[in-house]
This record gives structure tokens, C-alpha cells and sequence, in this order.
């Protein structure tokens, strides 16, 4: 079943890529198309089209790259291409001379199209700061407040590289937190071109007086084990919490879990056995599920991450159909939800109408 469901995927995918690659080459085609440009135009499209899935098998940078922005623009082109295509299919009933209108169309795609790959690597690029304000029963702790920094699918790795991450720490001791929250998707499905990078050494620098902390989420994978990618994140001084709580200095407790997709990840209430509910329990849920669990199990406050809340446009729609929240603050009962849509991004190095973002909580006790 799954062949047969690969098969398809591939046919379909080819179909769209003949699709765009054939009304590009209408429009983009010189006077005189020469055999020359013909098979310089083929060739290009076709090692565009298998770049990201044959940089991802075989672990080439280059095709790895190039594959990660022919997505994007493959993206933006199935949306682009059909437009244009029926605006000269609609201008054909005009007078005006069709050779120049499919000129114009390809013109006014290509336009468009590096417009929005700049406007979207300026969103993947450029951060901001999201801010909430809690209100939270501090039960036994001796907290007045708790200032919380927090980010997740960093998705470091070729692309979400090292100056990626001195951003992250940069505007992250900029804000002064209490505590430094980091749930999942750390990685981009491989640990090597994060130790290559050294940004383990970059993120050492982040600092926070209740310390770093961080859960693992569904990339946070490779063909190693996984105590490798928990090494790599400890060496610099982030503590991994892998289906494991841990009382901080006696005034919260911080609850970490294993990813969903983990076929080993204990039951919250496992986790929750021994722990004080006096005093506010936090968790680290990588994957924004299961909030009516985590409010029986007594937890106070979830942080996630994983939606990216869909990346690229219309991807919102489908995040926010799919999840009870898929971005920002939600309230069940006495439990607060704050879901962020990432600080890096997976596959294409875009973002359109999503933006990425550090997560500052500012917990007023009571």
C-alpha cells in the first residue's frame, strides 16, 4: 500500500513540475529557440525537480540546498503559474496582441515570484517577539513572578545554520529571562551539520537563572542514537528533558516529554506520579495535543511549538483546522496553552504570512 501511495505522490508531483516547467519554457523561450537552450532549460528544471529529495537520501549539501529553495519556489509557483495562466487564457478575448501578453505573463511571474521569496526569507530571518501576560496560583512556591523565554523548531542545520543561532541567543538574553524553554525540533533530522557548525558552542552562551531546559520533537531524529543529539544540546548547557520532570529549586516543576511520534513515550500521568502539585508543574509538549490530559494531570501551563502554524500560506488554514491551538495563547479551564510558530523553519527557507518568533511569558503568581 505504501508503494503503490509513493507511486502516485511521484506521478503527481512529476505531472506538476511538467506543468510549470512547460509553461515557464512558453514564456521564458527566446525568439529563436535553440536545441541548446532546450536541453539547458530541461536540464535545469529536471535537476531542480529531484534536488530535494536526492540531497535528502543521499545527505549532499549542494542538492540539499538547492532542493530546499526549489521548494520554495515550487511553492509559490503552483500557485503563481495557474494564475497567470488564466489571466492570458482570459486576455485572449481582448485585442490585444497575445504574443505580448504571454511575454508579460512570464515577466510579471518571475517578478512575483523573487518578491515573494524575498519577503519570505525576510520573515524566516527576522524574528520578533511575541509577549503574554499570565496569571497563574503559585500554591507553595515563594515566586511573586516568572519570566519565561521561549522558542522552538530552531530546525538548526544547513540552512537554519550558526548565524541563525547567535540570533537566537542574542535576542534571547535580551530579554532577561528567568528561565529559557526549548520544546522540540531542534534539529533538522540530523545532528551533523549541527556539530559541523559548532552550535552547540553557540547556544552554551544562552543564559537564564532557572537554567535551559529543552524536550525533543519529531526531527529531532537521525540514524545514530539518540543519546548523540541529547549530548550534542547538553554540551551546551541546555538540560533535555526525555520523558522526565524536575523540581526547580523547589518553586516549579518542569515536565519534559518525548515526542508523539515516539512509540516509547510514557503516559503523563507516569510522569506526573511524585510530582507536587502545590507548586505550578510546566510542560514541555513538543506537539500541541492532548491539553485535556495535561489539564487532568494537573499541569498549569503547556508550551509548544511543531505547527510552524503552517509556514506558508494557506498552510495556516489547515494548522488552524487541525489543532485546538496551533498558534499563540489558548485557556482551558484553569491551564494556560501558548503554542509558537517556530523560530527556524523545515524544508523551504521561507515564511509568508507566518513570521518567525522568540516567545516572551511574563507569570504573574497569586
Amino acid at each position: 500500500m505504501f508503494i503503490l501511495i509513493l507511486i502516485i505522490a511521484l506521478l503527481l508531483y512529476g505531472a506538476l513540475v511538467y506543468y510549470i516547467g512547460w509553461r515557464g519554457y512558453r514564456w521564458l523561450r527566446p525568439g529563436a529557440s535553440s536545441r541548446r537552450f532546450k536541453i539547458l532549460y530541461v536540464f535545469v528544471v529536471v535537476l531542480a525537480a529531484v534536488s530535494f529529495i536526492v540531497g535528502r537520501v543521499s545527505d549532499l549539501t549542494f542538492l540539499n540546498i538547492v532542493g530546499a529553495y526549489w521548494m520554495a519556489c515550487f511553492y509559490l509557483l503552483l500557485m503563481l503559474v495557474p494564475l497567470a495562466h488564466l489571466t492570458v487564457i482570459l486576455l485572449r478575448m481582448t485585442r490585444l496582441p497575445r504574443q505580448r501578453t504571454h511575454r508579460w505573463a512570464g515577466i510579471v511571474t518571475v517578478a512575483l515570484l523573487l518578491s515573494l521569496m524575498a519577503y519570505g526569507t525576510y520573515n524566516a530571518y527576522s524574528p520578533v517577539v511575541r509577549s503574554y501576560d499570565l496569571k497563574m496560583d503559585k500554591g507553595s512556591s515563594s515566586l511573586e513572578t516568572l519570566h519565561i523565554a521561549m522558542a522552538a523548531d530552531t530546525h538548526f542545520g544547513l540552512l537554519s545554520g550558526r548565524d541563525h543561532a547567535k540570533r537566537l541567543v542574542k535576542e534571547m538574553n535580551a530579554l532577561q529571562p528567568d528561565l529559557i524553554l526549548l520544546p522540540g525540533d531542534l534539529f533538522d533530522d540530523d545532528v551533523k551539520p549541527f556539530l559541523d557548525q559548532k552550535i552547540d558552542q553557540v547556544l552554551s552562551d544562552l543564559h537564564a537563572p532557572y537554567g535551559v531546559y529543552a524536550s525533543l520533537g519529531n526531527h529531532d531524529k537521525h540514524d545514530g542514537p539518540m543519546r548523540e543529539l541529547i549530548e550534542a544540546l547538553e554540551r551546551g548547557g541546555i538540560q533535555v528533558l526525555y520523558d522526565e520532570t524536575v523540581d526547580v529549586q523547589g518553586q516549579f516543576t518542569l515536565i519534559g516529554r518525548r515526542d508523539k511520534s515516539d512509540n516509547y513515550r510514557l503516559p503523563l500521568e507516569h510522569l506526573m506520579n511524585g510530582v507536587d502539585l502545590n507548586n505550578p508543574a510546566i510542560l514541555l509538549e513538543h506537539q500541541p495535543y492532548e491539553f485535556d490530559i495535561a489539564r487532568q494531570a494537573g499541569i498549569d501551563l503547556v508550551v509548544s511549538g511543531h505547527t510552524h502554524r503552517g509556514q506558508i500560506f494557506p498552510g495556516n488554514l489547515i494548522t488552524d483546522a487541525i489543532y485546538e491551538n496551533d498558534w499563540g495563547y489558548l485557556k482551558k479551564e484553569g491551564m494556560h496553552t501558548i503554542v509558537t510558530s517556530g523560530f527556524g523553519f523545515w524544508g523551504p527557507p521561507i515564511r509568508i504570512g507566518t513570521r518567525s518568533e522568540l516567545v516572551s511569558i511574563h507569570i504573574q503568581f497569586e
